[in-house]
């Protein structure tokens, strides 16, 4: 069975490398190709991630670049769909939210190409974000969707999707973090940064809604900065976000900006943080399995099951409601030491069970 992978953005490469091991270690079984959209082009934001989740080189590289929304799709759109039609697989994989993922899916609904989709069924209600309409339009394409909680299954089937199409096998993210966790625990980066265990603040900020207007981004700043007063807070910046401070001219005194980090660098860092602030989706889901408290500097979250069982808060990006929240959590343990359902490392083994069955 010949299957193509989807790759474009970082959170991407975590979810689509233990499939790519699965389908490897069924001898013969599937002819492999990989397509990297290009959607992350930074060495940082990609290269890197290749080489340290042991992932072979892309087949095909789109170049794709970055762009306004709908011009990403249509880049993507537009290289795909001649890759596509040269390797003519059986079944594409595209995997979370992001523009790749629905502009590959959509190439191959025209050309009559079978989709399935990893991480479907995750909704935020808010279609203010464009991941929204991702996620929406990709699962009403998909011929599979494989979802990672219970609640994705609730909204597929509300939505009217047929369930025979519906696959719950869990968060195939956590099988990266299960394989890699032994290997970050022994990195130097917290000796490295003079960090101690549980007595820092890590942070990631990438949202258009937090860091593209001066407004919300001042104000994280502005309790970054004195929260950096009293403990260290460690921020490894996007190079978005660092293209806005400097376009709004914003600064955080206090705060260690770190180049962003590989993957080994960055679960090391998030295991060992005290407290976790973010407006990522994956890493909600790795603080939950981790058991470490995250603040999410978002009105909603697609990911709701990280509220429910895990360490997550949903915070406003203003000053005092990031510091308000942060002392609540500082001081309060951990509410569940449980992780969903089928969050056990082997999601990605029911993936390829549930494609090989389909001959």
């Amino acid at each position: 069975m010949k299957i193509m992978h989807i790759v474009g953005a970082r959170p991407n490469f975590m979810k689509v490398a233990p499939l790519l091991q699965a389908m490897k270690e069924r001898a013969g079984a599937f002819e492999q190709i990989l397509v990297h959209t290009g959607q992350h082009y930074d060495y940082a934001m990609s290269r890197i991630f290749f080489e340290e989740l042991d992932m072979p080189e892309p087949n095909e590289t789109l170049n794709v670049g970055s762009g306004s929304h709908a011009e990403q799709t249509g880049r993507v759109m537009l290289a795909f769909e001649p890759v596509l039609l040269n390797y003519r697989p059986d079944w594409v994989i595209v995997v979370g939210d992001v523009n790749s993922t629905l502009a590959c899916a959509l190439v191959c609904a025209k050309l009559g190409v079978q989709v399935a989709h990893v991480e479907a069924g995750l909704r935020s209600f808010d279609r203010s974000m464009p991941e929204e309409y991702n996620r929406l339009l990709t699962d009403q394409i998909a011929d599979l969707l494989f979802t990672p909680s219970e609640d994705a299954n609730a909204n597929l089937l509300r939505e009217g999707v047929d369930p025979a199409r519906i696959h719950f096998v869990g968060n195939v993210m956590i099988d990266t973090l299960v394989k890699l966790l032994p290997i970050a625990s022994a990195r130097p980066v917290l000796g490295d940064l003079g960090l101690e265990p549980e007595g820092y603040i890590l942070v990631t900020l990438h949202r258009p809604s937090n860091v593209d207007e001066p407004g919300p981004l001042r104000e994280i700043l502005a309790a970054l900065e004195q929260l950096a007063a009293s403990r260290p807070v460690v921020f490894p910046i996007h190079p978005r976000t660092r293209e806005r401070m400097r376009q709004f001219g914003l600064q955080a005194s206090g705060v260690r900006f770190l180049e962003p980090q590989g993957y080994l660098n960055f679960l090391a860092l998030t295991q060992s943080a005290g407290l976790v602030v973010t407006d990522s989706g994956g890493i909600q889901e790795e603080t939950t399995f981790l058991d470490v408290p995250c603040l999410t500097l978002r009105e909603n979250t697609e990911r709701p099951v990280t509220i429910e069982l895990g360490t997550n808060w949903l915070v406003k990006s203003e000053r005092q409601a990031i510091l308000q929240a942060v002392e609540q959590a500082w001081q309060k343990a951990p509410r569940s030491s449980s992780c969903p359902p089928l969050w056990d490392g082997k999601a990605s083994g029911r993936i390829v069970e549930a494609i090989s069955g389909l001959g």
